[in-house]
């Protein structure tokens, strides 16, 4: 299966990126904290390579804690600042001051050595669609400031956003990049939700997430659809329907209908905290 997906609008926004970078002391970027590496647009790199920066892995109440942690290593190793945290709930988000103060320490000190006291920071947040920056601002800034949605393409135009005296934040259009050289990060990404439905084949991309769960998590299988028996993604494709009781007319399968129940669970966190990528191992 391959997944590409690079609306015009994107490549708008990366412009307005890059026009709106020689304002920004701060470059935030969110990733989903399920598939951190994937999740990243390697664009912002290029777009931030001047500026200070913080990874925020988020939504890491739906991965692994223990996958959390390792991914957290692994980003401070390749000298990012990096919190874990929940946008929705706002876990993890208390400690944003100090890590910004302290991301953003040199350049504070440049300007208090040329005269310039006081000026908030302002920091740029980026991301994939569908990642939760303008559920992390709305948190930040206790009031509905930025439109939020589960469909990527939410955001469309730049807004700025004063969260406190120190701090103003610039919400950006989710974006992703011209073409994924690697398959598995299209399909990652379509399991997040970070692709747009309607050019997606659902059975597929179902089949996909079930040949990784009967890997890495069989439990879900078990726990979660009363899957005991083993077999190819297809056939536990048409077990979970018969569990599920998605039938057609004449007692047929629904499969289609099935695919839906599982990709709605999984990004929803109903199946439990389960990380889809895990950490290279360096050397």
């Amino acid at each position: 299966m391959e997944v590409q997906w690079y609306p015009g609008h994107m490549t708008k926004a990366k412009r307005m990126m890059q026009e709106q970078m020689k304002l920004i002391d701060l470059v935030m970027e969110l990733v989903d904290a399920r598939i951190p590496l994937s999740s990243r647009n390697p664009d912002i790199d290029e777009l931030g390579r001047h500026k200070a920066r913080i990874l925020l892995l988020n939504k890491a109440d739906l991965a692994d804690s223990r996958q959390n942690d390792a991914w957290e290593e692994y980003f401070r190793k390749k000298g990012f600042y990096t919190v874990k945290i929940n946008a929705r709930s706002k876990e993890g988000m208390k400690a944003l001051p100090g890590v910004i103060q302290e991301a953003c320490r040199e350049k504070q000190e440049r300007d208090r050595r040329r005269g310039i006291l006081n000026r908030p920071v302002r920091a740029m947040v980026v991301g994939i669609p569908n990642v939760g920056k303008s559920t992390f601002i709305n948190s930040l800034s206790d009031r509905a400031s930025a439109k939020t949605g589960n469909k990527p393409g939410v955001t469309r135009g730049a807004q700025w956003i004063r969260w406190n005296k120190q701090v103003e934040l610039l919400d950006t259009p989710g974006i992703l990049w011209p073409k994924f050289e690697d398959p598995q990060v299209g399909i990652r990404l379509a399991f997040i939700g970070s692709i747009r439905e309607e050019i997606l084949n659902t059975q597929e991309l179902s089949l996909e997430l079930l040949k990784f769960l009967k890997v890495h998590a069989p439990q879900v299988l078990r726990e979660r659809y009363g899957i005991l028996e083993e077999g190819d993604p297809a056939f536990l494709l048409r077990e979970l329907a018969r569990k599920r009781g998605c039938l057609r007319k004449g007692q047929e399968l629904d499969t289609e209908k099935a695919a839906g129940i599982l990709l709605e669970e999984f990004r929803s966190g109903k199946l439990g905290k389960i990380t889809l990528e895990f950490p290279p191992v360096e050397g």
